[in-house]
Protein backbone atom coordinates (compact mmCIF):
# COMPACT_ATOMS: atom_id res chain seq x y z
CA UNK A 1 0.00 0.00 0.00
CA UNK A 2 1.33 3.47 -0.93
CA UNK A 3 2.04 6.01 1.80
CA UNK A 4 -0.73 8.33 0.59
CA UNK A 5 -3.27 5.52 0.71
CA UNK A 6 -2.13 4.47 4.17
CA UNK A 7 -2.44 8.05 5.43
CA UNK A 8 -5.96 8.29 4.05
CA UNK A 9 -6.90 5.04 5.79
CA UNK A 10 -5.43 6.18 9.11
CA UNK A 11 -7.14 9.54 8.90
CA UNK A 12 -10.48 7.89 8.26
CA UNK A 13 -9.95 5.43 11.12
CA UNK A 14 -8.84 8.01 13.66
CA UNK A 15 -11.12 10.81 12.53
CA UNK A 16 -8.16 13.07 11.77
CA UNK A 17 -8.48 16.17 9.64
CA UNK A 18 -6.81 16.47 6.26
CA UNK A 19 -3.13 17.37 6.20
CA UNK A 20 -2.61 20.93 7.27
CA UNK A 21 -5.53 23.09 8.29
CA UNK A 22 -7.44 22.50 5.08
CA UNK A 23 -7.88 24.19 1.74
CA UNK A 24 -9.87 27.14 3.09
CA UNK A 25 -7.15 28.11 5.56
CA UNK A 26 -4.43 27.71 2.94
CA UNK A 27 -6.35 30.00 0.61
CA UNK A 28 -6.55 32.57 3.41
CA UNK A 29 -2.73 32.38 3.70
CA UNK A 30 -2.46 33.01 -0.03
CA UNK A 31 -4.80 36.02 0.16
CA UNK A 32 -2.52 37.48 2.82
CA UNK A 33 0.42 37.12 0.43
CA UNK A 34 1.88 34.12 2.26
CA UNK A 35 2.87 30.68 1.02
CA UNK A 36 1.75 27.58 2.85
CA UNK A 37 4.32 25.78 5.02
CA UNK A 38 4.83 23.02 2.47
CA UNK A 39 5.09 25.48 -0.42
CA UNK A 40 7.82 27.32 1.48
CA UNK A 41 9.87 24.15 1.91
CA UNK A 42 9.46 23.24 -1.75
CA UNK A 43 10.59 26.72 -2.80
CA UNK A 44 13.56 26.73 -0.43
CA UNK A 45 15.04 23.33 -1.25
CA UNK A 46 16.38 21.85 -4.46
CA UNK A 47 13.53 20.25 -6.38
CA UNK A 48 12.59 16.79 -5.23
CA UNK A 49 15.12 16.58 -2.38
CA UNK A 50 12.88 17.00 0.67
CA UNK A 51 12.56 14.00 2.99
CA UNK A 52 9.96 14.54 5.69
CA UNK A 53 10.39 13.22 9.22
CA UNK A 54 7.74 12.47 11.85
CA UNK A 55 4.89 12.98 9.43
CA UNK A 56 2.50 10.86 11.54
CA UNK A 57 3.09 12.65 14.85
CA UNK A 58 -0.01 14.03 16.60
CA UNK A 59 -0.44 15.98 19.83
CA UNK A 60 -1.05 14.24 23.16
CA UNK A 61 -3.39 16.76 24.79
CA UNK A 62 -6.75 15.39 25.94
CA UNK A 63 -8.03 18.57 27.60
CA UNK A 64 -10.21 21.42 26.24
CA UNK A 65 -11.69 19.16 23.56
CA UNK A 66 -8.31 18.77 21.88
CA UNK A 67 -8.73 15.00 21.55
CA UNK A 68 -11.25 15.63 18.77
CA UNK A 69 -8.89 18.05 16.94
CA UNK A 70 -5.89 16.22 15.60
CA UNK A 71 -3.76 16.71 12.51
CA UNK A 72 -0.92 14.59 11.23
CA UNK A 73 2.35 16.44 11.81
CA UNK A 74 0.65 18.58 14.47
CA UNK A 75 1.16 21.79 12.58
CA UNK A 76 4.90 21.47 12.01
CA UNK A 77 6.69 20.05 8.97
CA UNK A 78 10.22 18.78 9.65
CA UNK A 79 12.84 17.03 7.57
CA UNK A 80 15.93 17.45 5.44
CA UNK A 81 16.86 18.20 1.85
CA UNK A 82 19.43 19.94 -0.31
CA UNK A 83 20.31 23.52 -1.21
CA UNK A 84 22.70 23.72 -4.16
CA UNK A 85 23.37 20.05 -3.49
CA UNK A 86 24.33 20.57 0.16
CA UNK A 87 22.46 18.89 3.00
CA UNK A 88 20.28 21.09 5.22
CA UNK A 89 17.66 20.42 7.89
CA UNK A 90 14.47 22.44 7.97
CA UNK A 91 11.31 22.90 9.98
CA UNK A 92 8.26 24.91 8.97
CA UNK A 93 5.44 26.01 11.24
CA UNK A 94 2.01 25.64 9.62
CA UNK A 95 -0.17 28.55 10.70
CA UNK A 96 -3.28 26.79 9.36
CA UNK A 97 -3.06 24.22 12.20
CA UNK A 98 -3.78 25.70 15.64
CA UNK A 99 -2.10 28.92 14.48
CA UNK A 100 1.23 27.10 14.18
CA UNK A 101 1.36 26.91 17.97
CA UNK A 102 4.09 24.92 19.68
CA UNK A 103 3.14 21.70 21.42
CA UNK A 104 5.12 19.06 23.28
CA UNK A 105 4.83 16.81 20.22
CA UNK A 106 5.96 19.21 17.51
CA UNK A 107 8.71 20.63 19.73
CA UNK A 108 10.05 17.08 19.90
CA UNK A 109 10.10 16.99 16.10
CA UNK A 110 12.28 20.11 15.98
CA UNK A 111 14.61 18.87 18.71
CA UNK A 112 15.08 15.61 16.82
CA UNK A 113 16.20 17.26 13.57
CA UNK A 114 18.42 19.75 15.42
CA UNK A 115 20.23 16.91 17.19
CA UNK A 116 20.58 15.03 13.91
CA UNK A 117 21.86 18.15 12.11
CA UNK A 118 24.56 18.61 14.76
CA UNK A 119 25.62 14.96 14.48
CA UNK A 120 25.98 15.03 10.70
CA UNK A 121 27.21 18.65 10.50
CA UNK A 122 24.52 20.41 8.48
CA UNK A 123 22.77 23.81 8.78
CA UNK A 124 19.35 24.20 10.41
CA UNK A 125 16.74 26.50 8.86
CA UNK A 126 13.59 27.48 10.74
CA UNK A 127 10.57 28.81 8.82
CA UNK A 128 8.66 30.56 11.61
CA UNK A 129 4.94 31.35 11.37
CA UNK A 130 3.37 30.71 14.75
CA UNK A 131 1.04 32.20 17.31
CA UNK A 132 3.34 31.00 20.08
CA UNK A 133 2.92 28.40 22.81
CA UNK A 134 -0.15 26.15 22.66
CA UNK A 135 -2.16 27.40 25.62
CA UNK A 136 -4.05 24.14 26.04
CA UNK A 137 -0.81 22.29 26.86
CA UNK A 138 0.43 24.69 29.51
CA UNK A 139 3.89 23.96 30.86
CA UNK A 140 4.50 21.13 28.36
CA UNK A 141 4.54 23.72 25.57
CA UNK A 142 6.91 25.93 27.53
CA UNK A 143 9.16 22.92 28.14
CA UNK A 144 9.22 22.36 24.40
CA UNK A 145 10.50 25.90 23.84
CA UNK A 146 13.20 25.44 26.45
CA UNK A 147 14.31 22.19 24.81
CA UNK A 148 14.71 24.07 21.53
CA UNK A 149 16.53 27.01 23.17
CA UNK A 150 19.05 24.61 24.66
CA UNK A 151 19.86 23.15 21.24
CA UNK A 152 20.10 26.62 19.70
CA UNK A 153 22.71 27.42 22.33
CA UNK A 154 24.67 24.18 22.31
CA UNK A 155 24.89 24.05 18.51
CA UNK A 156 25.70 27.75 18.11
CA UNK A 157 29.04 27.87 16.34
CA UNK A 158 28.76 24.16 15.46
CA UNK A 159 26.32 24.35 12.55
CA UNK A 160 24.86 27.51 10.98
CA UNK A 161 21.33 28.35 12.14
CA UNK A 162 19.05 30.61 10.12
CA UNK A 163 15.57 31.86 11.04
CA UNK A 164 13.07 33.06 8.45
CA UNK A 165 10.21 34.98 10.08
CA UNK A 166 7.26 34.55 7.72
CA UNK A 167 4.39 35.45 10.03
CA UNK A 168 3.86 36.09 13.74
CA UNK A 169 6.57 35.26 16.27
CA UNK A 170 5.67 36.40 19.78
CA UNK A 171 6.42 35.84 23.44
CA UNK A 172 8.92 33.13 24.28
CA UNK A 173 8.96 32.05 20.62
CA UNK A 174 11.23 34.98 19.73
CA UNK A 175 14.17 33.63 21.71
CA UNK A 176 14.94 30.72 19.44
CA UNK A 177 15.41 32.99 16.39
CA UNK A 178 17.30 35.47 18.58
CA UNK A 179 19.97 32.85 19.35
CA UNK A 180 20.33 31.77 15.71
CA UNK A 181 22.96 33.33 13.44
CA UNK A 182 20.74 35.24 11.03
CA UNK A 183 17.13 36.41 10.95
CA UNK A 184 15.26 37.25 7.74
CA UNK A 185 11.91 39.02 8.03
CA UNK A 186 9.17 39.69 5.48
CA UNK A 187 7.79 43.20 5.27
CA UNK A 188 4.12 43.67 6.21
CA UNK A 189 3.45 39.98 6.98
CA UNK A 190 5.92 39.11 9.75
CA UNK A 191 6.48 40.51 13.22
CA UNK A 192 8.37 39.71 16.43
CA UNK A 193 7.79 41.00 19.94
CA UNK A 194 7.87 39.87 23.57
CA UNK A 195 4.50 41.40 24.44
CA UNK A 196 1.86 42.50 21.95
CA UNK A 197 0.19 45.90 21.48
CA UNK A 198 -2.79 45.00 23.69
CA UNK A 199 -0.62 44.17 26.71
CA UNK A 200 1.53 47.25 26.16
CA UNK A 201 -1.57 49.44 26.06
CA UNK A 202 -2.81 47.88 29.28
CA UNK A 203 0.49 48.26 31.15
CA UNK A 204 2.05 51.45 29.76
CA UNK A 205 -0.95 53.06 27.99
CA UNK A 206 1.05 53.28 24.77
CA UNK A 207 -0.81 52.96 21.48
CA UNK A 208 1.21 51.01 18.91
CA UNK A 209 0.42 48.71 15.99
CA UNK A 210 1.90 45.25 15.50
CA UNK A 211 3.94 46.50 12.56
CA UNK A 212 5.27 49.54 14.43
CA UNK A 213 6.10 47.45 17.47
CA UNK A 214 7.75 44.44 15.87
CA UNK A 215 7.47 44.57 12.10
CA UNK A 216 10.23 43.80 9.64
CA UNK A 217 11.15 47.47 9.14
CA UNK A 218 11.31 48.11 12.88
CA UNK A 219 13.65 45.17 13.51
CA UNK A 220 15.83 45.88 10.48
CA UNK A 221 16.24 49.62 11.04
CA UNK A 222 15.65 50.37 14.72
CA UNK A 223 16.31 47.37 16.97
CA UNK A 224 18.79 45.46 14.79
CA UNK A 225 17.12 42.17 15.76
CA UNK A 226 16.72 41.18 12.09
CA UNK A 227 19.52 41.04 9.52
CA UNK A 228 17.56 41.06 6.25
CA UNK A 229 14.36 42.61 4.95
CA UNK A 230 12.40 40.77 2.25
CA UNK A 231 9.29 41.93 0.43
CA UNK A 232 7.58 38.54 0.21
CA UNK A 233 8.07 34.88 1.08
CA UNK A 234 9.83 34.08 -2.20
CA UNK A 235 12.46 36.81 -1.73
CA UNK A 236 12.97 35.74 1.88
CA UNK A 237 13.62 32.12 0.96
CA UNK A 238 15.89 33.15 -1.92
CA UNK A 239 17.92 35.21 0.55
CA UNK A 240 18.32 32.15 2.77
CA UNK A 241 19.62 30.12 -0.18
CA UNK A 242 22.05 32.89 -1.13
CA UNK A 243 23.25 33.33 2.44
CA UNK A 244 24.06 29.65 2.80
CA UNK A 245 26.27 29.77 -0.30
CA UNK A 246 28.88 31.81 1.56
CA UNK A 247 29.61 29.59 4.54
CA UNK A 248 30.41 25.95 5.28
CA UNK A 249 27.99 23.35 6.57
CA UNK A 250 29.69 23.17 9.97
CA UNK A 251 32.58 24.51 12.03
CA UNK A 252 35.01 21.81 10.87
CA UNK A 253 34.61 22.50 7.15
CA UNK A 254 36.19 25.23 5.06
CA UNK A 255 33.94 27.76 3.29
CA UNK A 256 32.81 26.73 -0.19
CA UNK A 257 34.84 27.89 -3.17
CA UNK A 258 33.50 28.84 -6.58
CA UNK A 259 35.14 29.07 -9.96
CA UNK A 260 36.21 32.67 -10.60
CA UNK A 261 36.53 34.32 -13.99
CA UNK A 262 37.31 37.76 -12.55
CA UNK A 263 41.08 38.37 -13.06
CA UNK A 264 43.10 38.20 -9.84
CA UNK A 265 45.29 41.14 -10.85
CA UNK A 266 42.43 43.33 -12.07
CA UNK A 267 43.44 46.94 -11.35
CA UNK A 268 40.79 49.51 -10.46
CA UNK A 269 42.09 52.97 -11.30
CA UNK A 270 38.94 54.62 -9.93
CA UNK A 271 40.08 53.65 -6.45
CA UNK A 272 43.03 56.01 -6.78
CA UNK A 273 40.62 58.95 -6.66
CA UNK A 274 37.91 57.51 -4.43
CA UNK A 275 39.09 59.19 -1.21
CA UNK A 276 38.51 62.98 -1.37
CA UNK A 277 41.49 65.29 -0.99
CA UNK A 278 39.73 67.05 1.89
CA UNK A 279 39.82 64.62 4.81
CA UNK A 280 36.47 65.79 6.17
CA UNK A 281 34.60 64.95 2.96
CA UNK A 282 32.53 61.73 2.85
CA UNK A 283 32.62 58.93 0.29
CA UNK A 284 30.88 55.58 0.04
CA UNK A 285 33.04 52.70 1.29
CA UNK A 286 30.81 50.29 -0.64
CA UNK A 287 32.40 51.69 -3.81
CA UNK A 288 35.73 50.37 -2.56
CA UNK A 289 34.26 47.00 -1.60
CA UNK A 290 32.46 46.35 -4.88
CA UNK A 291 35.49 47.49 -6.86
CA UNK A 292 37.67 44.88 -5.19
CA UNK A 293 35.52 41.74 -4.74
CA UNK A 294 34.70 39.14 -7.40
CA UNK A 295 32.35 40.47 -10.08
CA UNK A 296 31.55 43.47 -7.89
CA UNK A 297 29.08 41.39 -5.86
CA UNK A 298 28.65 42.18 -2.17
CA UNK A 299 25.94 40.45 -0.10
CA UNK A 300 25.34 42.95 2.67
CA UNK A 301 24.18 41.90 6.14
CA UNK A 302 22.29 44.29 8.47
CA UNK A 303 22.06 46.79 5.61
CA UNK A 304 19.48 49.03 7.28
CA UNK A 305 20.93 49.10 10.81
CA UNK A 306 23.93 51.04 12.19
CA UNK A 307 24.87 52.31 8.74
CA UNK A 308 28.15 53.77 9.99
CA UNK A 309 29.61 50.27 9.72
CA UNK A 310 29.14 47.90 6.78
CA UNK A 311 29.29 44.11 7.09
CA UNK A 312 28.56 41.31 4.66
CA UNK A 313 29.86 38.51 2.50
CA UNK A 314 31.75 38.53 -0.78
CA UNK A 315 34.26 36.40 -2.67
CA UNK A 316 37.87 36.97 -3.59
CA UNK A 317 39.17 34.63 -6.28
CA UNK A 318 36.16 32.42 -5.60
CA UNK A 319 36.75 32.17 -1.83
CA UNK A 320 34.19 33.41 0.69
CA UNK A 321 35.24 36.32 2.89
CA UNK A 322 33.53 38.40 5.54
CA UNK A 323 33.79 42.15 4.97
CA UNK A 324 33.80 44.70 7.81
CA UNK A 325 34.12 48.36 6.84
CA UNK A 326 33.65 51.78 8.39
CA UNK A 327 31.25 53.92 6.36
CA UNK A 328 32.42 57.56 6.12
CA UNK A 329 29.20 58.45 4.31
CA UNK A 330 27.25 57.95 7.57
CA UNK A 331 28.18 59.57 10.90
CA UNK A 332 31.66 60.03 9.37
CA UNK A 333 32.30 56.32 9.96
CA UNK A 334 32.53 56.71 13.73
CA UNK A 335 31.98 53.70 15.95
CA UNK A 336 28.94 53.94 18.20
CA UNK A 337 27.10 51.42 20.36
CA UNK A 338 25.01 49.93 17.57
CA UNK A 339 27.88 49.72 15.09
CA UNK A 340 30.12 48.04 17.64
CA UNK A 341 27.55 45.36 18.46
CA UNK A 342 26.72 44.82 14.79
CA UNK A 343 30.36 44.43 13.84
CA UNK A 344 31.21 42.18 16.81
CA UNK A 345 28.41 39.72 16.11
CA UNK A 346 29.41 39.43 12.45
CA UNK A 347 33.11 38.98 13.22
CA UNK A 348 32.34 36.21 15.70
CA UNK A 349 30.12 34.40 13.19
CA UNK A 350 32.90 34.45 10.59
CA UNK A 351 35.40 33.19 13.14
CA UNK A 352 33.03 30.35 14.15
CA UNK A 353 32.83 29.09 10.60
CA UNK A 354 36.37 29.65 9.28
CA UNK A 355 35.53 32.58 7.02
CA UNK A 356 38.49 34.98 6.50
CA UNK A 357 37.92 38.60 7.52
CA UNK A 358 38.75 41.61 5.35
CA UNK A 359 38.51 45.01 7.05
CA UNK A 360 38.34 48.39 5.31
CA UNK A 361 39.18 51.05 7.87
CA UNK A 362 38.28 54.72 7.84
CA UNK A 363 37.39 55.59 11.41
CA UNK A 364 37.88 58.97 13.15
CA UNK A 365 37.09 57.47 16.56
CA UNK A 366 34.17 56.56 18.78
CA UNK A 367 31.07 58.74 18.60
CA UNK A 368 31.16 61.25 21.48
CA UNK A 369 28.18 62.31 23.57
CA UNK A 370 26.34 61.69 26.82
CA UNK A 371 23.90 59.28 25.15
CA UNK A 372 26.77 57.08 24.09
CA UNK A 373 28.54 57.22 27.43
CA UNK A 374 25.37 56.61 29.43
CA UNK A 375 24.44 53.80 27.05
CA UNK A 376 27.73 52.02 27.70
CA UNK A 377 29.89 52.74 24.65
CA UNK A 378 32.92 51.61 26.66
CA UNK A 379 31.39 48.18 27.20
CA UNK A 380 29.87 47.86 23.74
CA UNK A 381 32.92 49.17 21.92
CA UNK A 382 34.93 46.56 23.78
CA UNK A 383 32.77 43.86 22.19
CA UNK A 384 34.16 44.69 18.75
CA UNK A 385 37.70 44.81 20.12
CA UNK A 386 37.18 41.45 21.85
CA UNK A 387 35.74 39.88 18.70
CA UNK A 388 38.60 40.92 16.43
CA UNK A 389 41.25 40.01 18.99
CA UNK A 390 39.67 36.62 19.67
CA UNK A 391 39.27 35.67 15.99
CA UNK A 392 41.80 33.13 14.71
CA UNK A 393 40.72 33.10 11.05
CA UNK A 394 42.89 34.86 8.44
CA UNK A 395 42.55 38.62 8.92
CA UNK A 396 43.58 41.34 6.47
CA UNK A 397 43.05 45.08 6.99
CA UNK A 398 43.22 47.99 4.54
CA UNK A 399 43.31 51.52 5.98
CA UNK A 400 41.83 53.78 3.35
CA UNK A 401 41.94 57.06 5.28
CA UNK A 402 41.45 57.84 8.98
CA UNK A 403 42.58 55.51 11.74
CA UNK A 404 42.45 57.60 14.88
CA UNK A 405 42.79 56.81 18.56
CA UNK A 406 41.44 53.69 20.21
CA UNK A 407 39.26 53.01 17.17
CA UNK A 408 42.48 52.38 15.18
CA UNK A 409 43.36 49.62 17.64
CA UNK A 410 39.87 48.13 17.56
CA UNK A 411 39.48 47.87 13.78
CA UNK A 412 41.68 44.80 13.26
CA UNK A 413 45.01 46.52 13.83
CA UNK A 414 48.29 44.62 13.73
CA UNK A 415 48.42 44.72 17.52
CA UNK A 416 45.41 42.42 17.95
CA UNK A 417 46.74 39.60 15.76
CA UNK A 418 45.71 40.78 12.32
CA UNK A 419 47.91 38.91 9.86
CA UNK A 420 48.38 41.46 7.07
CA UNK A 421 47.82 45.21 7.34
CA UNK A 422 47.88 47.51 4.34
CA UNK A 423 47.29 51.23 3.96
CA UNK A 424 46.56 53.47 1.03
CA UNK A 425 48.76 56.60 0.67
CA UNK A 426 45.75 58.62 1.88
CA UNK A 427 45.83 56.91 5.28
CA UNK A 428 46.03 59.08 8.42
CA UNK A 429 47.11 57.19 11.53
CA UNK A 430 47.27 59.21 14.74
CA UNK A 431 45.91 59.56 18.26
CA UNK A 432 43.41 62.12 16.95
CA UNK A 433 42.82 64.51 14.07
CA UNK A 434 45.31 67.36 13.47
CA UNK A 435 42.91 70.08 14.63
CA UNK A 436 42.12 68.47 17.97
CA UNK A 437 45.72 67.44 18.56
CA UNK A 438 47.07 70.96 18.01
CA UNK A 439 44.45 72.50 20.29
CA UNK A 440 45.61 70.21 23.10
CA UNK A 441 49.37 69.99 22.54
CA UNK A 442 49.86 73.71 21.81
CA UNK A 443 47.11 75.10 24.02
CA UNK A 444 49.33 77.42 26.10
CA UNK A 445 51.38 78.66 23.15
CA UNK A 446 48.21 79.44 21.19
CA UNK A 447 46.67 81.35 24.11
CA UNK A 448 49.75 83.59 24.31
CA UNK A 449 50.31 84.03 20.56
CA UNK A 450 49.45 87.38 18.96
CA UNK A 451 48.75 85.72 15.60
CA UNK A 452 46.86 82.84 17.19
CA UNK A 453 44.89 81.60 14.14
CA UNK A 454 47.91 81.75 11.80
CA UNK A 455 50.03 79.83 14.29
CA UNK A 456 47.27 77.27 14.75
CA UNK A 457 47.01 76.63 11.01
CA UNK A 458 50.78 76.26 10.73
CA UNK A 459 50.84 73.73 13.57
CA UNK A 460 47.94 71.82 12.01
CA UNK A 461 49.81 71.52 8.73
CA UNK A 462 52.98 70.49 10.56
CA UNK A 463 51.07 67.81 12.47
CA UNK A 464 49.37 66.58 9.29
CA UNK A 465 52.69 66.29 7.46
CA UNK A 466 54.29 64.42 10.33
CA UNK A 467 51.52 62.10 11.52
CA UNK A 468 48.60 62.11 9.08
CA UNK A 469 50.22 59.62 6.76
CA UNK A 470 50.87 55.87 6.85
CA UNK A 471 54.66 55.93 6.73
CA UNK A 472 55.39 56.35 10.44
CA UNK A 473 53.30 53.25 11.17
CA UNK A 474 54.99 51.41 8.30
CA UNK A 475 58.42 52.27 9.71
CA UNK A 476 57.40 50.64 12.97
CA UNK A 477 56.13 47.49 11.23
CA UNK A 478 52.52 48.19 12.18
CA UNK A 479 51.73 48.18 8.47
CA UNK A 480 53.10 45.55 6.12
CA UNK A 481 52.93 47.80 3.07
CA UNK A 482 51.59 51.05 1.71
CA UNK A 483 49.83 50.07 -1.50
CA UNK A 484 48.28 51.85 -4.44
CA UNK A 485 44.49 51.71 -4.16
CA UNK A 486 44.17 50.27 -7.66
CA UNK A 487 46.17 47.20 -6.56
CA UNK A 488 43.99 46.38 -3.55
CA UNK A 489 42.24 43.38 -5.11
CA UNK A 490 45.51 41.73 -6.13
CA UNK A 491 47.11 42.38 -2.73
CA UNK A 492 44.13 41.00 -0.80
CA UNK A 493 44.00 37.81 -2.86
CA UNK A 494 47.76 37.28 -2.52
CA UNK A 495 47.53 37.75 1.26
CA UNK A 496 44.58 35.38 1.62
CA UNK A 497 46.27 32.72 -0.51
CA UNK A 498 49.33 32.96 1.71
CA UNK A 499 47.12 32.64 4.80
CA UNK A 500 45.13 29.70 3.44
CA UNK A 501 46.93 27.22 5.68
CA UNK A 502 46.98 29.49 8.75
CA UNK A 503 46.71 27.71 12.09
CA UNK A 504 46.15 29.75 15.22
CA UNK A 505 44.44 29.14 18.55
CA UNK A 506 43.56 30.85 21.78
CA UNK A 507 44.79 29.77 25.26
CA UNK A 508 42.93 26.73 26.65
CA UNK A 509 39.77 27.81 28.45
CA UNK A 510 36.10 27.00 28.75
CA UNK A 511 35.19 30.23 26.96
CA UNK A 512 36.06 33.90 27.14
CA UNK A 513 33.98 36.45 29.03
CA UNK A 514 33.06 38.92 26.29
CA UNK A 515 31.75 42.17 27.88
CA UNK A 516 28.03 41.70 27.34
Amino acid sequence: MKLEEKLAELKKRDGLAEEGGGQARREKQHKEGKMSARERIEFLLDEGTFEETDKLVTHRCADFGMQEQKYYGDGFITGYGRIEGRLVFVFAQDFTVFGGSLSEANAGKIVKIMDLAARVGAPVIGLNDSGGARIQEGVMSLAGYADIFLRNTLYSGVVPQISAILGPCAGGAVYSPAITDFIVMVNKTSYMFITGPDVIKLVTHEEVSKDQLGGATTHNETSGVAHFLAHDDAECLSMVRELLSFFPSNNLDDPPRRACSDPIDRAEERLDTLVPAESSQPYDIKDAITAVVDDGYFFEVHEHYAKNIVVGFARLNGCSVGIVANQPAFLAGTLDINASVKGARFVRFCDCFNIPLVTFEDVPGFLPGTNQEYGGIIKHGAKLLFAFAEATVPKVTVITRKAYGGAYCVMASKHIRTDVNYAWPTAEIAVMGPEGAVDIVYKRELEKAANREQMRQEKIEEFRDRFANPYVAAERGFLDAVIQPRDTRKKLIQALEMLDSKRDKNPPKKHGNIPL
